[in-house]
C-alpha cells in the first residue's frame, strides 16, 4: 500500500478538483469539447490552426527557396543581421550602421518592396555572407521572419539582430511624440550606432547567460501596451500549450532587437504560414503581426530570459573583451554536460516479434497513437532522421552529429539484462565496433517488460529474476563495455546508473561486488547512481549512500509536482480517462528546487516531456505544456545549480533522446523540428 503524505493528498485533491470542473462545464454545456475554443476572428486562431494540420502538411516558406543553390550557408558566422525592406530607399541607413558590427556576421535581407536589392559589401567590411530573399509583402517584417526561421536559416545563430525598413508615418495622425523618421532613428542609434556601442551590447550577451533581448531607449514596453492583441498571442501561445500571464507582458515595440538565436528560432515550434497573418489593409494594430510583436517578448521571458533597454546595461569597460567570443572562429567548450537517455528499442528483435508481431519495434506503437484533446500532438512523428533502424550504422552518425552539434556530451543508453539474457544490446555493441567518438554510458533498466509497458508485477514478458542468476553477474556481462575508451567518466570514474536500484536483494553487497570486479577487468572505479524514481518503483530517497551508491541522477516526472490541468479547458475527448497534468507547474516547481541547491552527489535532471498515449491510447499520462521555451528556463536552471561543481561533474541527465512513445524526444521532430536540440544548445553553449 502507498504511504499516505501531504504530497500524495495535494496530488489527489487537485486531481479530483480538476475532474469536478470538468464534469461541471461538460454538463452545463453539453458540447463537444473541441467546440469549446474560442473563436477570435483572427486567422491565427487556436481552432483554425487545427483545422488546418496544425503545420503537419510541410513548413511553411517560399517554394523558390527549395530550389536555390545558395540557401545553405556552408560556413554560418556566430551572428547574423536580419534586414527586413519594404522601403528600399531606406535600406542605405541601415548598410552604413551594419558597419558597426566589430565580429564577422551573416547578413539575410527579406524583400518585400518588389524591386531588385543589391549589398554592397565593401560598405560592410565584416559581413561573411550575404542571402537577399524575395518575400510577399504580406505580414509585415514578422511573415518574412517567420519564414527565415521555417527554413532554418536561423539555426546557426547565437546573436540575431533583427532590424526594418521603418516609416510610422501613422505616428503623425495619432500625435504621438517623434516622427517616424525620428523612432528608427533612435531605435537604430541605440542598437547600432558604432563599434563601440555595439561592443557594449555583445559584451552584455557574452557575459550574462540570463540576456535574452535588447532594444533601444525607451522601447520596452509593458501590458499597458496590449492594444487589443491579447487574444490573438493567447491564441499562439495555445500551440505551444502555454497560458497568457497578461500583466507580465513586456516587449519592444517597434519590432527591432538584438536577441539570443533561441528565442527566434524557437519560433519554428509555432509552425507559422501565410495563412495566419491578415491580407495587407495598412492596420496599424490589432494583426497577427502586432500580436508576435509581443508573444517574442512572452516568449523571451518563458525560456528564463531577460529583456533590457540599452542604457540598462552595466558597462564592461574598455578592456572587457567577452564579445569576441561570438567571433566565428573561437574555439568553444560546452558549459556543462548534458547527458540524455538513449532507448534502443527501433529494430525488430526475435522476442519482440514472438510478443507483438513480426517488425515490431517503438515505431508501430507511435504511427498508431491518436490525439485526446484538440491540438494534441499525436501521432508525434520524426523529422531529419524518419523512421529509423538502430541495424543502420548511419543512423548513429547522424544522431551523434545532431548530438554534438547541441553541445550534448554523450548518450546513457537503457541496458536491459534479466538474469544474464540481454536484449536489445545491438546498439550498444554496435558502438563497440565503430568509431563514432560520441561518449556513452549505461542504465541497467533493470524492471519487467510487461504487456501494458509499465515495468509492474502483472503481464509480465520478461522479468528480472535475481534468484536465478545473482545480480552479481551484470557486471562480468558489461565490462567489455566499460573498458571502452569512449565510456563516459566523472572523476576517472566509469559511470553506471541502476533504474531500480532497491529491487536488488542485498543490493551493498552486490555494488561492492560490481566494484572489486571491475577493478579486476581494469576499467577502473565506477560512479555507481541509483535512479531517483519513486519508492513505488523501487526508488531509495535519501538513502543511496547508505547502500552504497555514491549518489543519484533526476528522472523526472518520478518524483515531480502533479498538478492537473482541467480537461475542458484543453478540449478532452469525454472517454478520456487518462491523466492530464501541467508541465508548467512541474517546471517552476523543479526550478524552485535547484536553485535551493543540488546536493552532494545528486545530478539534476530534466524531462522534455512526457506523453505516453503512443502506448496507453485510452489512458495515457500527458504533461501539457511542454515546449522549448519552458524546457530551456529549467535547463538554464539546472545548468546554474551545477556551475559551481569542477567541469567534470556537471552532469544534467535528460529524458530523453528518443523515448518516440513517451513524448520524450530531443531528436527533430515534425511538429517541433529541432527546437528542443537549440534550447540545449544555447544552455550548453552560452
Amino acid at each position: 500500500m502507498r504511504r499516505l503524505t501531504r504530497a500524495r493528498l495535494r496530488s489527489a485533491a487537485s486531481r479530483a478538483r480538476a475532474g469536478l470542473r470538468t464534469r461541471v462545464r461538460y454538463a452545463a454545456l453539453g458540447l463537444n469539447p473541441a467546440a469549446l475554443s474560442s473563436r477570435t476572428g483572427s486567422p491565427a486562431d487556436f481552432a483554425r490552426w487545427v483545422e488546418r494540420g496544425m503545420g503537419r502538411h510541410g513548413i511553411a516558406f517560399p517554394d523558390e527557396w527549395r530550389t536555390r543553390s545558395d540557401m545553405t550557408i556552408v560556413h554560418p558566422a556566430r551572428v547574423a543581421a536580419v534586414v527586413h525592406v519594404f522601403y528600399p530607399e531606406l535600406l542605405d541607413e541601415i548598410i552604413e550602421q551594419l558597419a558597426a558590427i566589430p565580429v564577422s556576421f551573416d547578413l539575410i535581407v527579406t524583400n518585400a518592396s518588389t524591386e531588385p536589392i543589391a549589398v554592397d559589401r565593401a560598405r560592410i567590411p565584416r559581413v561573411s555572407t550575404v542571402l537577399v530573399l524575395d518575400v510577399a509583402n504580406h505580414g509585415r517584417d514578422i511573415l518574412p521572419l517567420a519564414q527565415v526561421v521555417n527554413a532554418g536559416l536561423l539555426d546557426p545563430y547565437q546573436l540575431v539582430l533583427k532590424v526594418h525598413t521603418k516609416r510610422s508615418a501613422w505616428r503623425d495622425d495619432h500625435h504621438l511624440t517623434g516622427t517616424g523618421a525620428s523612432w528608427r532613428s533612435e531605435l537604430l542609434r541605440g542598437l547600432l550606432g558604432s563599434t563601440a556601442n555595439v561592443t557594449e551590447i555583445l559584451n552584455a550577451f557574452a557575459a550574462l547567460p540570463g540576456l535574452g533581448l535588447v532594444t533601444a531607449d525607451g522601447s520596452l514596453l509593458g501590458p499597458q501596451l496590449w492594444g487589443n492583441n491579447q487574444s490573438t498571442t493567447a491564441n499562439l501561445l495555445r500551440r505551444l500549450e502555454v497560458d497568457l500571464r497578461p500583466r507580465e507582458l513586456e516587449f519592444a515595440a517597434g519590432s527591432m532587437y538584438w536577441i539570443r538565436g533561441f528565442v527566434l528560432q524557437g519560433l519554428r515550434a509555432l509552425t507559422l504560414s501565410s495563412a495566419d497573418f491578415e491580407p495587407e489593409a495598412g492596420q496599424v494594430n490589432a494583426t497577427t503581426a502586432h500580436a508576435i510583436e509581443r508573444l517574442i517578448g512572452v516568449l523571451t521571458a518563458e525560456a528564463g530570459l531577460s529583456l533590457a533597454e540599452r542604457s540598462g546595461l552595466a558597462a564592461a569597460g574598455p578592456a572587457a573583451r567577452d564579445w569576441e567570443r561570438f567571433e566565428i572562429d573561437r574555439p568553444q567548450t560546452a558549459g556543462v554536460r548534458v547527458v540524455p537517455f538513449y532507448l534502443p528499442q527501433f529494430h525488430p528483435i526475435p522476442e519482440n516479434d514472438r510478443w507483438w508481431g513480426p517488425g515490431f519495434t517503438e515505431w508501430t506503437n507511435v504511427a498508431a497513437a491518436r490525439p485526446v484533446y484538440l491540438g494534441h500532438d499525436q501521432p508525434r512523428l520524426p523529422a531529419d532522421l524518419g523512421f529509423y533502424d538502430l541495424r543502420l550504422p548511419e543512423t548513429v552518425v547522424r544522431q551523434a552529429g545532431l548530438a554534438r552539434s547541441a553541445g550534448i556530451d554523450g548518450f546513457m543508453y537503457y541496458h536491459y539484462w534479466f538474469a544474464g539474457k540481454q536484449l536489445l544490446e545491438g546498439p550498444i555493441n554496435e558502438r563497440l565496433r565503430g568509431d563514432i567518438e560520441l561518449p556513452f554510458c549505461l542504465m541497467w533498466a533493470n524492471e519487467n517488460w510487461t504487456r501494458r509497458w509499465d515495468g509492474r508485477e502483472t503481464d509480465v514478458l520478461i522479468g528480472q529474476a535475481y534468484e536465478q542468476v545473482p545480480a552479481t553477474r551484470f557486471i562480468e556481462d558489461v565490462l567489455p563495455i566499460l573498458r571502452d575508451a569512449r565510456y563516459m567518466r566523472v572523476g576517472g570514474k566509469a559511470v553506471l546508473a541502476i533504474y531500480r536500484p532497491r529491487q536488488i536483494p542485498d543490493l551493498g553487497s552486490v555494488l561492492a561486488s560490481w566494484r572489486e570486479s571491475a577493478g579486476r577487468a581494469g576499467v577502473g572505479e565506477l560512479l555507481l547512481l541509483g535512479v531517483e524514481v519513486e519508492k513505488e518503483f523501487d526508488g531509495l530517497g535519501e538513502n543511496s549512500a547508505a547502500v552504497g551508491l555514491d549518489g543519484s541522477l533526476g528522472f523526472p516526472p518520478h518524483n515531480s509536482r502533479w498538478e492537473w490541468v482541467p480537461r475542458y479547458r484543453v478540449g478532452a475527448e469525454l472517454a478520456f480517462a487518462g491523466n492530464l497534468l501541467s508541465y508548467r507547474a512541474l517546471v517552476k516547481d523543479a526550478v524552485r528546487k535547484l536553485r535551493g541547491g543540488v546536493p552532494e552527489g545528486g545530478f539534476p535532471g530534466l524531462m522534455v516531456a512526457f506523453d505516453n498515449t503512443a502506448r496507453r491510447q485510452s489512458k495515457p499520462d500527458i504533461w501539457y505544456g511542454s515546449n522549448p521555451y519552458t524546457f530551456r528556463r529549467w535547463l538554464a536552471a539546472a545548468a546554474a545549480a551545477v556551475a559551481h561543481r569542477p567541469p567534470d561533474e556537471r552532469l544534467i541527465f535528460v529524458n530523453a533522446w528518443n523515448e518516440w512513445a513517451e513524448g520524450a524526444v530531443l531528436e527533430p521532430s515534425a511538429r517541433f523540428g529541432s527546437t528542443f536540440l537549440l534550447a540545449v544548445r544555447d544552455v550548453t553553449l552560452a
